[in-house]
């Protein structure tokens, strides 16, 4: 019979693989169990094993203390119009204002209007893309572009926002498609309607954005996942801590952006 935490441990899986748009059949596969072994896990009725929870945290791409604490869930608070609000669990509360939350759906469909067909665009280089055009316009400009908040994990920098946003822009703004690359599961994004760029505040945005899509966006999700683990702010931060925006005024070349003068370094 089920215990207590193992049902609700099942549910917490499911939920996470329901939201990353697998089945159980691709999910398992990549565990290396049975659909019917999954099944049991996500009803509570099987003991999960400490590899497949290592494998589990890396494919959700969460720490595994996260996952394995059923207490804890990511809040995620979209501010809309009218007072409402979409909310989705996690380990902290993260809000996007509205004026964010426009800017950063505005960014996101600039960027897969222009590199979104690409055969190797798939979440997680989307998730790098963004990371670096906030942190490269943040050391820059010493200004947030989108400002969204990045989680540092073992497959570099995540954007927390990222899914709640998604699920708020799925079906108007852009098409989820759940397709192969290379024999692995991946979840790409269609956009259905052109950027709003009135949006971006100036030209410095777009132009930043620019340089980061010619720079990063013909690497696959090992690539630029490998490229972001050698940047200072991720390496400077605690797994699973939120990645630290002033970090980025330690950084060393190739990845700075910008050209510091002595009184900049004293």
């Amino acid at each position: 019979m089920a215990n207590n935490f193992q049902k609700r441990l099942g549910e917490k899986i499911k939920s996470l693989r329901n939201r990353i748009g697998l089945s159980q059949e691709n999910l398992a596969e990549k565990v290396g169990i049975s659909r019917v072994s999954l099944s049991q896990i996500e009803n509570g009725d099987r003991k999960i094993s400490a590899e497949e929870i290592a494998k589990l945290s890396k494919i959700f791409d969460i720490p595994s203390d996260i996952l394995l604490d059923i207490q804890k869930d990511i809040e995620v608070i979209l501010e809309k119009q009218k007072g409402k609000t979409l909310k989705i669990k996690n380990t902290m509360r993260i809000n996007v204002p509205q004026k964010n939350l426009e800017k950063f759906k505005e960014v996101l469909l600039y960027i897969l209007n222009k590199v979104g067909s690409k055969s190797n665009i798939g979440q997680v280089v989307i998730y790098k893309l963004l990371y670096f055009i906030d942190f490269n316009f943040y050391e820059m400009y010493e200004e947030q572009l989108i400002g969204a908040t990045y989680i540092k994990n073992r497959y570099g920098p995540t954007p927390k926002e990222f899914i709640a946003i998604i699920e708020d822009m799925e079906g108007k703004d852009l098409v989820k498609v759940q397709d192969e690359y290379f024999q692995y599961p991946r979840t790409k994004y269609l956009p259905r309607r052109k950027p709003d760029l009135s949006k971006l505040k100036d030209a410095r945005e777009l132009k930043m954005i620019d340089e980061v899509l010619e720079t990063l966006s013909d690497m696959n999700a090992k690539q630029i996942s490998e490229y972001s683990h050698n940047d200072v702010p991720w390496l400077t931060t605690e797994d699973g801590e939120i990645i630290d925006y002033e970090s980025v005024f330690y950084r060393t070349s190739p990845y700075s952006v910008r050209s510091y003068s002595e009184e900049d370094i004293q």
